[in-house]
């Protein structure tokens, strides 16, 4: 018997089943057993049979509902797996939403937003009582408000729900980089309001940053962190805080966006031009898109903030969806743009440059950023300059030290014995300098001064304030105690040669990150660089850039000028959902789509793919097309596994016959 079966009608339940199937990409209706009508709400886990592929299989609840048909046939729902409500409405609307957007499935958005189940974590958080709702300090509300006078209003505007653009200050004060500040105070003037605030940064070296500054501000139990280094009990228990009814402020990665707060006052991103917050995983979205989503459904504010504007804000700005906030004293590193080498002596750096790295060792450390880690990470051939190669796998060589035999980067083979295969030489050169060369050759050119390498291979999170040469790679760069004494940014014109859309934005923002470091009225010399990039580093005017390379990716319907939607899969399954999208939106033009062009064969099938661009208006159109292709696409391939090719008595596995990738950062056909 199930509940509810009283006058003709009964109560359902509207279950999200967990699966990667996109043609299960919605909501199933499963009679509620008369043993557990009390267990069945909305939000909590269940398992449930579903006939399709003859098991059970795990989902939550989304809603439950009255049929007046009570002789439709339908499964009961098994068991239901735990009290607690982990998916709650407001979740579950913003998770639906942004797959919608994105032409994806909801349970993939679920796997990022909601941490694997962990038992015992669960079982403590259903009997113990609600947290009381955490209150900052007076001294640290006067703080947060001093940190945020110096932005016009910033405090009233945020209060007020606005979406905001703001240049975050440079420097480095008590051992912490200004933009920490700023955005701890937003978050302790939320929280003091009877708001949550949820932080999203790039990687855990912010973060710990970041939670340090809010711990002089807010409560330590008003913070949650939301970290992928975190255990699985860790990180469940805090998804379990986000639920409660008393505010937070929840810091942590790109999908902290996600964090379920009841009450969401403050949503912001740090630092949004960072590869960081691209998700990897299906279906592909941008923790921006999501906070912009997000914002417009819950409200509260949504700030940008960073030493630079990336185009994708810069456009929010310029339609008007999001407001410039500037500070009321303009404050940026003294930047010097450096002619490349001019004297044989100095090596790369330019002669005033070496001199003024030699006067900043006096005062205290000086950063030198470079472009790639290890020693030589380019070879060529010594006597035609063609790219080294191995023998082997065709892989460039590498060399990880003075006079080392090269080194395969792909299959790490030795190439002893090379010879090149244009002109015969058995000679190589050195092609590019690496950090640790870098760290070898200004050594031996500052004598008795200290070196320090940082970058993958040598992670050094912070440096104190004795003299000492910083040799990092760009991100990688140490907190100084106070500030570096200069800041050299070499390897510039090599940064600004790779074949990336975005390339001019990424080096503005690794330059302006590592100018930002630099103590007070100390020079940033910038090597070998000129043009619109150099000239923005040195007015410290990057929304300007922005503006810039926004208007003219605009006539290329170039993201983010317009959203670019990536097709691959079988040739034909290709054509027949761009026929498809043609005829479901007819105000697409003949220019919207590029390709399909070929791509490498996989057994017996042809591959191909397209690129959709397409005006942020007919966004939703475009997405729901190409995301009922996806399903069709599917539907058909697991028809073609279930039938035993002929001849062969085997059985062809379905394969990915159609994926769609919307919203591409960097476009690639």
């Amino acid at each position: 018997m199930t509940a509810g079966d009283v006058g003709g009608s009964r109560a359902i339940a509207r279950v999200a089943v967990d699966t990667p199937l996109p043609q299960l990409d919605r909501l199933f209706d499963y009679a509620i057993p008369r043993e557990l009508a009390d267990q069945v709400v909305p939000g909590v886990r269940v398992k449930a049979p579903l006939r399709t592929a003859g098991r059970v299989i795990e989902g939550f609840v989304v809603e439950v509902a009255t049929e007046s048909d009570a002789e439709r046939a339908l499964s009961e729902i098994e068991q239901v797996v735990s009290a607690a409500r982990v998916l709650p409405e407001r979740l579950h609307r913003l998770a639906r939403a942004v797959a919608d957007r994105a032409a994806g499935s909801l349970s993939d958005v679920l796997r990022l937003a909601i941490p694997r189940r962990m038992v015992r974590v669960e079982k403590a958080w259903l009997a113990a009582d609600p947290a009381a709702p955490p209150v900052p300090t007076a001294e640290a509300r006067d703080r947060a408000a001093r940190v945020l006078s110096a932005f016009p209003d910033l405090d009233e505007r945020i209060a007020a729900g606005e979406r905001l653009a703001v240049d975050a200050p440079p420097g480095v004060s008590a051992g912490l980089p200004a933009w920490t500040a700023l955005l701890a105070a937003a978050a302790t003037t939320t929280l003091a309001r009877g708001a949550s605030a949820v932080i999203a940064v790039p990687d855990h070296r912010d973060l710990d940053l970041l939670e340090q500054a809010l711990r002089d501000l807010a409560p330590s139990d008003a913070i949650v962190r939301h970290d992928a280094q975190q255990s699985g009990p860790e990180r469940y228990a805090g998804y379990l805080r986000t639920l409660e009814d008393a505010p937070c402020i929840v810091i942590g990665n790109r999908s902290a966006v996600y964090a379920p707060v009841p009450r969401l006052g403050l949503l912001a991103l740090w630092d949004d031009g960072d590869s960081l917050l691209e998700e990897p995983l299906a279906p592909y979205v941008h923790a921006r898109d999501v906070a912009l989503v997000r914002q417009s459904a819950d409200g509260g504010a949504l700030l940008f903030a960073g030493h630079t504007r990336t185009s994708d804000v810069e456009r929010l700005v310029a339609i008007g969806y999001a407001h410039d906030c500037p500070a009321t004293r303009r404050a940026s590193p003294r930047v010097v743009l450096g002619a490349p080498q001019d004297t044989p002596q100095t090596g790369r750096i330019p002669s005033a440059s070496f001199r003024a790295a030699r006067e900043a060792l006096e005062r205290g450390p000086v950063l030198v950023q470079v472009a790639r880690p290890g020693y030589a990470p380019t070879l060529v051939c010594a006597e035609c300059r063609a790219p080294a190669r191995c023998l082997t796998c065709g892989g460039p060589l590498h060399a990880t030290g003075r006079g080392a035999t090269p080194v395969c980067t792909r299959c790490a083979r030795e190439a002893r014995g090379w010879m090149c295969r244009s002109c015969e030489s058995t000679r190589v050169r050195l092609a590019s300098s690496g950090s640790e060369r870098t760290a070898d050759e200004l050594g031996r050119a500052f004598p008795g001064v200290r070196v320090i390498v940082a970058d993958g291979a040598h992670p050094v999170s912070e440096v104190d304030d004795e003299p000492a040469l910083v040799i990092a790679t760009r991100g990688a760069e140490p907190l100084p105690a106070g500030g570096y004494a200069m800041v050299l940014l070499l390897d510039g014109d090599r940064m600004l040669q790779a074949p990336e859309l975005r390339i001019g934005e990424s080096c503005l923002r690794w330059w302006s990150n590592a100018a930002a470091l630099a103590a007070p009225d100390a020079p940033v010399h910038l090597v070998g660089v000129t043009g619109p990039v150099a000239r923005a580093l040195a007015t410290w005017t990057q929304p300007a850039y922005a503006r810039t390379q926004l208007a003219e990716r605009a006539p290329l319907r170039m993201p983010p000028a317009a959203r670019v939607a990536r097709v691959d899969g079988d040739a034909e399954v290709v054509e027949a959902a761009l026929d498809r999208l043609r005829a479901d939106v007819p105000a697409l033009d003949d220019e919207a789509i590029l390709g399909p062009v070929p791509l490498d064969d996989i057994a017996d099938r042809r591959r191909s793919r397209a690129l959709v661009r397409v005006d942020y208006a007919h966004g939703r159109d475009v997405a729901q097309s190409l995301r009922a292709s996806v399903v069709q696409a599917a539907m058909a391939s697991r028809s073609r596994s279930r039938r035993r090719e002929p001849g062969s008595g085997r059985v062809r596995p379905p394969g990915n016959t159609l994926a769609v990738r919307f919203d591409l950062v960097e476009p690639d056909l």
